[in-house]
């Protein structure tokens, strides 16, 4: 499979293909493992992600460690990404020092972008965890680095949230609205779903229930069309507050999926999602 058709499954507006490469370069292996984890296939991507945690170059390194610990926070282990990202931090800020590579990606998969992610992640896991102050102040670290729209939209996300978690409801929906702009300008249907969800949640805090209805509705149709079981289960949890009369059905939906994305796990990504209060397992 060509590089440019595992960035559209990972970036852009191509389905996931059925059979995913195992082998190629680092950034085909760190591509498909993108994929696999959007997909919520966990146990399939920590088997592509584990070598490439060691690798020579630091920002494949620090990327690899990154996306890893996405997908631990994904399934609400925010104290294990933590120690992920912190390690992606200290690749990455080998990799932008003297000496270091000058390459630039359109996704961000490069020495800036391995340094904002791993920023990103530190921020998204002390949101987490309830340490706020800790959170603003990585973020603004966050907002420094980001180059590429990968990393743009990403910080929208966690700007959202962090205002969410203030009770500033307003400012989350102009970081959302930003995050929004950026993925749709990007072509990315992954990054456009997840857009709208941050979005929604945001616009539900205000009293703006339709729009956010529409905006859950259109990303619930396109995370199951493009199999993104790891946006469908929180799509479900928000449909559930916005619905209330048809809470018990999202929910139940929900269950399904989870119960699908947790036999897709590998033990230890199971494990964080039973001790986690985020994850209604």
């Amino acid at each position: 499979m060509h590089e440019i058709e595992l960035r559209r499954a990972a970036f852009g507006d191509q389905p996931a293909p059925g059979l995913l490469p195992a082998g190629g370069t680092p950034v085909h292996r760190l591509l498909a493992a993108i994929v696999l984890g959007a997909q919520a296939r966990y146990a399939a991507a920590v088997t592509l992600l584990n070598p490439l945690t060691r690798d020579r170059d630091p920002v494949i390194a620090a990327l690899a460690l990154t996306t890893l610990a996405s997908h631990r926070r994904q399934l609400g282990g925010h104290v294990a990404a933590r120690a992920l990202d912190g390690t992606a931090l200290r690749h990455a800020c080998a990799a932008n020092g003297p000496g270091g590579g000058s390459d630039t990606d359109p996704d961000g998969l490069d020495a800036p972008g391995a340094l904002a992610d791993a920023l990103l992640g530190l921020a998204a896991d002390h949101l987490g965890t309830g340490r706020l102050t800790a959170s603003r102040r990585v973020l603004r670290r966050a907002a420094a680095a980001a180059a590429s729209w990968r990393t743009r939209t990403r910080l929208g996300w966690v700007t959202a949230e962090l205002a969410l978690a203030a009770g500033d409801g307003s400012a989350a929906v102009e970081s959302a609205e930003a995050a929004l702009a950026e993925a749709v300008a990007a072509g990315s249907v992954r990054h456009t779903v997840k857009s709208r969800l941050v979005l929604a949640a945001a616009l539900g805090t205000i009293g703006q229930k339709r729009r956010a209805r529409e905006l859950v509705s259109g990303a619930q149709a396109d995370a199951d069309a493009y199999d993104l079981s790891s946006l469908s289960w929180p799509a479900g949890l928000i449909a559930a507050d916005l619905w209330p009369a048809e809470a018990d059905r999202h929910r139940s939906r929900t269950a399904a999926v989870l119960h699908a994305v947790l036999l897709g796990s590998d033990p230890e990504g199971r494990r964080l999602a039973r001790e986690s209060p985020w994850v209604p397992v």
